[in-house]
């Protein structure tokens, strides 16, 4: 009985964790794909998004594009709550959002045009502009919804975002090294991680190399902590 209580203390932490992660993994996953559901109907009624002529550089107007690109999109999802403009506080833990490295984020929550909603599973979501680059919209989702979990990128917050070139995507590194630095660092690479080697081991680097705190290195064939 000893000898199995040994074992069981060593081995159910990791369970859980394991248990732990693949939920989050299993959520990411979802909201992903109700992001690219309601894009898809949105396009399918109003016509391509490139082609809905509501984008421009200037601050009066981008205000006015961003409102018509959400609405157009959310309309096609299942909202239980809608917080507008971030003046309107209660869809999105703004306020203690953190990198993994611990570090407050400041520049996340663009004033007038970022919009914020509770779906119906819980799940919090903010479009942000992103005007000036070939990204049209940052997506920021926090799984665990308003003021619950760890408000951290790469625990229980996420990044997607719609590129003109590429359409929606989760936000990606530009190659499997600079994964390894970001999520030691950001972790705003953290769901495309995910969606490229569906674990969420980078949470036990111990260094930009990709080495786990169990002593064993990721590899770009063999992304996981042993």
């Amino acid at each position: 009985m000893g000898i199995i209580g040994v074992v069981a203390a060593l081995t159910l932490p990791n369970l859980n964790s394991s248990t732990g992660d693949k939920e989050k993994i299993a959520k990411v996953k979802k909201i992903y794909l109700n992001l690219e559901d309601a894009l898809g109907r949105a396009q399918a009624v109003y016509g391509t998004i490139e082609d809905w002529d509501i984008v421009t550089q200037e601050n009066n107007l981008l205000r006015i594009a961003m409102s018509s690109h959400v609405e157009r999109i959310t309309e096609f999802m299942k909202i239980s709550k809608d917080c507008g403009k971030v003046a309107k506080a209660g869809c999105f833990s703004s306020s203690s959002v953190i990198y993994l490295n611990s570090n407050k984020i400041t520049s996340w929550d663009n004033g007038a045009t970022t919009y914020k909603y509770i779906l119906n599973d819980g799940t919090s979501i903010a479009f942000v502009t992103a005007a000036g680059t070939n990204i049209l919209f940052k997506i920021y989702v926090d799984i665990d919804g308003p003021n619950r979990g760890a408000n951290t990128l790469g625990k229980d917050l996420f990044i997607f975002i719609y590129n003109k070139s590429t359409g929606l995507a989760p936000y990606r590194a530009k190659n499997f090294t600079a994964y390894l630095s970001e999520l030691k660092s950001q972790g705003e690479t953290a769901s495309g991680w995910i969606m490229d080697y569906d674990n969420m081991d980078y949470l036990k680097f111990t260094d930009s190399n990709g080495t786990c705190s169990g002593g064993s290195t990721v590899t770009e064939t063999n992304p996981r902590c042993k």
